[in-house]
């Protein structure tokens, strides 16, 4: 197995076959070369930099009905709230003076959040903090909207296409959402000019491991500046509360092979990693992870945007805590950079 781990280290490519192999093994001294691998790669690439974005996390309410997520339509029993533009702008506020120089402005595909709303919003943002990346992670929306958001301002754009099987994407979404529309989203966010972000679940129910394969291809075609995946954690409030979540190995493999075989991403150390065991995030980071996303929203709030069972939204995942998150990303041996930390590329 050590012997692919090499040949992905100096290619950046394996075959399906090897590419299954190397995510499905139980070998840990071929584990231990890939962590060792996509840490050397990265710190290649980024240095010993971890980049901070300070989320703000501005809608629970979401139109659509995903079968994994705690926010969808459906659920009855989730807490609802809407963040107005001073609270959005006092988040922001409090992040600069703690240090961040990315803004992420997430939530459920809410209505509410119209052109009209967003666009002055991140004018504000981009007028005031005018040093500052603003990143966008809103969903699917026209590319006229996109346009609108880009001109205000935006920099960035996330929108994990969650899998690249059609048949497995209509078995975690209902009747109305394609993968097909996700993946034109994404092509139109890079024709504007964003830095565009992609990824999908660990170990979600139904996926296999040649889903995973295919998933490796997509973002290959696709060729994102950031990736982002983390880890299913099953929600009680879904038709999915019973099943598995995904593992902690697996999700680590899979950081380990994306830093090789794409040097220069983008790539957070989530809160589903940190969510699932203590050390996660700090375990990602030595996997190849170079950013992490505490979060900035109100306080009051934070419960309520509730994606999954046990969502950590204090201790180091505050964006308050910021000296202790600092001080856990140096015992893991690396360093907060007060960068923005945009893709390798924007600057060269």
């Amino acid at each position: 197995m050590t012997g692919l781990i090499e040949k992905l280290y100096q290619t950046g490519n394996l075959s399906d076959e090897e590419l299954l192999e190397v995510i499905a093994m139980n070998d840990d001294e071929a584990s231990a070369l890939l962590r060792k691998y996509a840490d050397e790669v990265r710190q290649r690439v980024y240095g010993k930099k971890v980049f901070l974005r300070g989320l703000i996390e501005i809608s629970s309410y979401c139109k659509n009905n995903c079968l994994y997520c705690g926010i969808r339509c459906g659920n009855k029993n989730a807490q609802r709230y809407r963040l107005d533009r001073e609270d959005i702008m006092s988040c922001c506020e409090n992040g600069y003076e703690l240090g961040f120089r990315t803004f992420v402005l997430q939530g459920g595909e809410d209505p509410f959040f119209t052109d009209d709303f967003l666009v002055p919003v991140i004018s504000g943002i981009r007028e005031k903090y005018p040093d500052c990346a603003i990143t966008l992670s809103l969903g699917e929306r026209s590319r006229e909207s996109y346009k609108k958001l880009k001109n205000a301002g935006a920099d960035r754009y996330l929108l994990r296409h969650e899998t690249a099987s059609p048949e497995l994407y209509s078995k975690l979404h209902p009747a109305g959402m394609t993968l097909k529309n996700r993946i034109d989203c994404l092509y139109e966010l890079r024709e504007l000019g964003y830095q565009v972000g992609a990824g999908f679940m660990v170990g979600a129910p139904f996926q296999t491991l040649r889903n995973i394969v295919e998933d490796l291809r997509f973002l290959q075609e696709l060729k994102p500046h950031m990736i982002g995946i983390g880890p299913f954690i099953p929600h009680h409030d879904t038709p999915f509360s019973a099943a598995e979540g995904g593992s902690l190995q697996l999700t680590l493999r899979l950081l380990g092979i994306i830093r090789l075989m794409f040097p220069e991403v983008l790539l957070p150390a989530t809160t589903a990693l940190g969510t699932i065991a203590p050390d996660g995030r700090e375990r990602g980071l030595q996997t190849g992870c170079n950013v992490v996303m505490p979060n900035l929203s109100p306080v009051m709030v934070r419960k309520k945007y509730d994606l999954y069972d046990n969502k950590v939204s204090s201790g180091e995942e505050a964006a308050e805590c910021r000296d202790s998150l600092e001080k856990k990303i140096i015992s893991a041996g690396y360093f907060v950079s007060d960068e923005r930390g945009d893709h390798i590329s924007i600057n060269n």
